[in-house]
C-alpha cells in the first residue's frame, strides 16, 4: 500500500522540480556592462572603418646597398632626423685601400702633365749641341780618313799597274803578291771609311733631331694626352669615392627614427628585409591608413570630417583631416579580430592627417575611425559612383 501511494508521488515531485528548473533555466542572465566603454560615433550618419597610423612620409624601410658589415650606427630609435643625416655605415677598409693606389696614380699623372707643360729644361740644350758638334767633327774626321784610304788605294792601284805593265820577269812573285794584297787593303780601307761615314752622318741626324726637338719644347698634342690621363684618374677617384659615400646610409627625409633593428658590428643584408635594417618617417603630422569596405566605399566622398578614437580609452579622439583616396581596391591586411571579420574582405584605402600634440598615439596604432557620409536613401545610392558604374538590366 505504501509503495503503491511512494512511488507516484515522487515521480510528480521529480517533474514539479524539472519544470521549475527549465522555467529558471530559461530565463536570460543579466548582460555584463563592458569593460571598456566602446567610443560613440559623433554622426548620425557614419562609415565606420580601421585605422592604422603611419607616418606622413609613410613608413620608409630602411635598407643597404650592398651586403656588408656595420662598423658604426649614428642614431637611436626616437632621435629626430633630417634629411641626409648619416643613420649607419658599412665596412669600406677595402675600397680605402683602393682609394690610395687610385691617388697615386692620379699623382703620377698630374706630375707628368706638369712636367709637359714646364716645357725643355734650358740645360739641357747645351749638352745636346755639344752632341751634335761631336757628330759633326765625326763626319769630318771619317771624312778625312775616307781621304786617305783613297789616297792609298789609287797609290796601290798605281803600283799594281806598273807591275803589269813590267811583265812578271822584272818582279818577283813575292812583290806582285805583296802589291796585290795592298790593293786589297787599300779597297777594304775605303769601304770601312764609307762606313764609318754613314754612321757618323746617322748620329749627327740624330744628334740634330734631338735638339731641334728640345728646342721646339713640349707637342701640344702630348700635353692634351696628359691631360686626359689626369682627369681620367680623377674620374676614377670620383667613382670609387661615390661608392664609399654609398657605405654610409643616410636619411631620406626629415622625421625621427622609428625602430632600430640593426647594431654595430653585425652583418647587415642588402635586398628587402622581413624585418628592415631601419625604419624611419615623418611624424609631424601623422596619418591615419582607414581600410573601408568595399561594400561602403560609395557612401564616402572626399573632405568629408571625420574622427578617429584611441582603442580602450574612448576619451582619447581627434578630428582628421582628409588627404587622399588611394584609388585602388586591396585585400584588406589589417586585421581587427572581429569574430564578423572577413578575410577575404577588399578594402578602399583612406588617408587621412592629425596633429599629433601631446596626444598617446604612436605610428603602428590602430585607431577606430569614424567619417561622416550622407543618409542611406535610394536617391544616395542611385546617385553614388558605384550605382552609376552599375549595367542597365
Amino acid at each position: 500500500m505504501i509503495r503503491t501511494i511512494l512511488i507516484p508521488l515522487l515521480a510528480i515531485v521529480g517533474i514539479v522540480f524539472a519544470a521549475i528548473t527549465v522555467v529558471k533555466g530559461s530565463v536570460p542572465p543579466p548582460s555584463l556592462p563592458p569593460v571598456i566603454e566602446p567610443p560613440r560615433p559623433p554622426y548620425d550618419h557614419f562609415v565606420a572603418g580601421s585605422g592604422l597610423v603611419e607616418a606622413a612620409s609613410e613608413n620608409i624601410a630602411v635598407g643597404a646597398p650592398i651586403s656588408a658589415l656595420v662598423t658604426r650606427v649614428y642614431v637611436d630609435v626616437s632621435d629626430a632626423i633630417k634629411k641626409a643625416d648619416p643613420l649607419f655605415s658599412l665596412d669600406t677598409r677595402e675600397l680605402e685601400a683602393q682609394m690610395k693606389s687610385r691617388r697615386a696614380a692620379f699623382d703620377v699623372a698630374k706630375a707628368q702633365l706638369a712636367r709637359l707643360e714646364a716645357g725643355t729644361r734650358p740645360e739641357i740644350i747645351p749638352p745636346q749641341r755639344a752632341r751634335v758638334a761631336a757628330g759633326e767633327a765625326e763626319v769630318a774626321d771619317a771624312q778625312a780618313q775616307l781621304l786617305d784610304a783613297q789616297a792609298s788605294l789609287d797609290d796601290a792601284k798605281m803600283q799594281n799597274t806598273r807591275a803589269e805593265t813590267l811583265g812578271e820577269n822584272a818582279l818577283s812573285a813575292e812583290e806582285r803578291s805583296r802589291r796585290k794584297f795592298s790593293l786589297q787593303g787599300a779597297q777594304a780601307r775605303v769601304v770601312a771609311a764609307q762606313s764609318r761615314i754613314a754612321t757618323a752622318q746617322a748620329r749627327e741626324a740624330e744628334a740634330r733631331a734631338s735638339l731641334a726637338l728640345l728646342e721646339a719644347g713640349t707637342w701640344s698634342v702630348e700635353i692634351d694626352v696628359a691631360k686626359s690621363q689626369v682627369a681620367e684618374a680623377q674620374a676614377a677617384i670620383d667613382a670609387l669615392q661615390i661608392e664609399i659615400d654609398r657605405r654610409t646610409v643616410k636619411s631620406p627625409v626629415d622625421g625621427k627614427v622609428l625602430q632600430k633593428n640593426v647594431r654595430e658590428g653585425e652583418f647587415a643584408q642588402a635586398g628587402a628585409l622581413a624585418t628592415p635594417l631601419m625604419l624611419v618617417g615623418q611624424v609631424s603630422p601623422l596619418h591615419v591608413r582607414v581600410d573601408i569596405d568595399e561594400f561602403e566605399a560609395w557612401r564616402v566622398r572626399e573632405n568629408m570630417p571625420a574622427v578617429a578614437f584611441a582603442r580602450g580609452n574612448k576619451d582619447i579622439r581627434t578630428d582628421l583631416t582628409f588627404v587622399r583616396f588611394e584609388p585602388y581596391i586591396v585585400p584588406k591586411r589589417s586585421l581587427t579580430g572581429a569574430s564578423t571579420e572577413r578575410v577575404d574582405t577588399r578594402v578602399l584605402q583612406a588617408i587621412f592627417s592629425f596633429d599629433p600634440k601631446n596626444l598617446p598615439l604612436y605610428v603602428g596604432q590602430q585607431v577606430d575611425v569614424y567619417i561622416k557620409s550622407d543618409p542611406m536613401t535610394r536617391s544616395t545610392a542611385s546617385t553614388s559612383p558605384a550605382s552609376n558604374a552599375l549595367p542597365n538590366e
